[in-house]
């Protein structure tokens, strides 16, 4: 039986990290493990999403239809899909 694990969306700016790859899939329980399983596989990745111990401000982070509110520490399961979005301000 195949191991589900979460997956992740990659937006098209980053997508050269990822070599045109759309849909990666990467272990992790919460959105740290994904990143760094990603950083793992595509070097640089975690600089585009992440600054310092925290998500990138100006970047919203969809966690299973939706957003995640406790950063890095946000909860991912195995059929999980996780999408990065540039957060939408307005006034």
């Amino acid at each position: 039986m195949a191991t589900v694990m979460p997956r992740v969306f990659i937006p098209p700016p980053m997508r050269s990290l990822t070599s045109g790859l759309e849909i990666v899939e990467v272990s992790g329980a919460n959105l740290r493990q994904v990143i760094d399983n990603l950083e793992q596989r595509f070097p640089g990745i975690k600089q585009r999403l992440c600054q310092g111990d925290e998500i990138r401000p100006g970047l919203s982070v969809d966690v299973g239809g939706s957003v995640a509110t406790l950063g890095l520490l946000q909860r991912t399961g195995a059929d999980t899909e996780i999408h990065f979005l540039p957060a939408i301000g307005g006034g």
